[in-house]
């Protein structure tokens, strides 16, 4: 696939993704969320690489749905492309945003500006968010007479709690970076000028281990933090791990360790 919406840049063993329509901060398209699926599959089936960063072009992260290419289009009678009108959440039909976030490599979001709406709620189930303290984040859908897609209204409560996503959502107010990093929506706050370089460098402490122990790990996360049954979960790791016993990357850890050398996973 040509890219027209996102940039796609290897730097050694991490990828970085810019959302590039800084005319628009970025606003979301359908045609924007098929690029960077492609993208993201396109990262995961390259072994050299270990983790994946997203961040913005220009002074926004991402500003929502484009409002006169989504919104405007949907309340003419016309589907804003790729069939949304069938897909989750807005996005394109067949695209199940969340599931693949969850399987792909380790994610990061560099996020640089504002990051509202779907450019709020797409990020979420990345692994590690980073953030500049002038950054701003909105849950906005109720300003629109809307509500929170993509699983949101679970995974913002997993982040925060229940009581400020509840207010986060019901408000519809803006919160900074500094803000959001206090109420546990933000794992690291970075300089702007070392935004990028910060969420890098956490991608390749990441990318320095095994890539089938990571998206394991990823898998379990995903299903055990939304579990009750603590034997479900210990019957998942116990089923992971032994099948981690026979692979090669574990086999270089314990061979690694033993003859005193860093470990070689790529």
């Amino acid at each position: 696939m040509t890219y027209e919406q996102i940039l796609y840049e290897q730097r050694d063993d991490v990828v970085l993704l810019t959302l590039n329509r800084p005319e628009r901060l970025n606003a979301w398209t359908p045609h924007m969320a098929s690029e960077l699926a492609d993208a993201i599959e396109r990262a995961n089936a390259e072994r050299a690489v270990g983790a994946i960063v997203m961040t913005g072009a220009g002074r926004g992260f991402c500003a929502g749905a484009d409002m006169e290419t989504t919104f405007k289009k949907r309340i003419d009678g016309v589907d804003p492309g790729a069939n949304t009108a069938g897909g989750d959440g807005g996005m394109p039909a067949g695209l199940d945003w969340v599931a693949l976030c969850r399987r792909a490599k380790p994610l990061i979001a560099a996020v640089n500006g504002a990051a509202v709406g779907i450019g709020m709620t797409m990020i979420l189930p990345f692994d590690v968010l980073v953030a500049t303290e002038q950054a701003k984040f909105g849950m906005l859908f109720i300003k629109l007479g809307l509500v929170p897609e993509l699983g949101s209204t679970n995974l913002l409560v997993q982040r925060i709690g229940f009581g400020r996503a509840s207010e986060m959502c019901l408000s519809g107010r803006l919160y900074r970076g500094d803000e959001a990093a206090r109420i546990g929506l933000v794992d690291h706050l970075a300089p702007p000028d070392g935004l990028v370089a910060t969420a890098i460098g956490i991608g390749r402490e990441i990318a320095a281990n095994p890539d089938p122990q990571l998206r394991m790990i990823k898998a379990l996360l995903s299903e055990s933090s939304m579990a009750t049954d603590i034997s479900a979960v210990q019957r998942r790791e116990t089923e992971m791990l032994r099948e981690c016993w026979k692979t090669p990357e574990h086999r270089e850890a314990v061979e690694a360790f033993l003859q005193k050398r860093p470990p070689k996973f790529r």
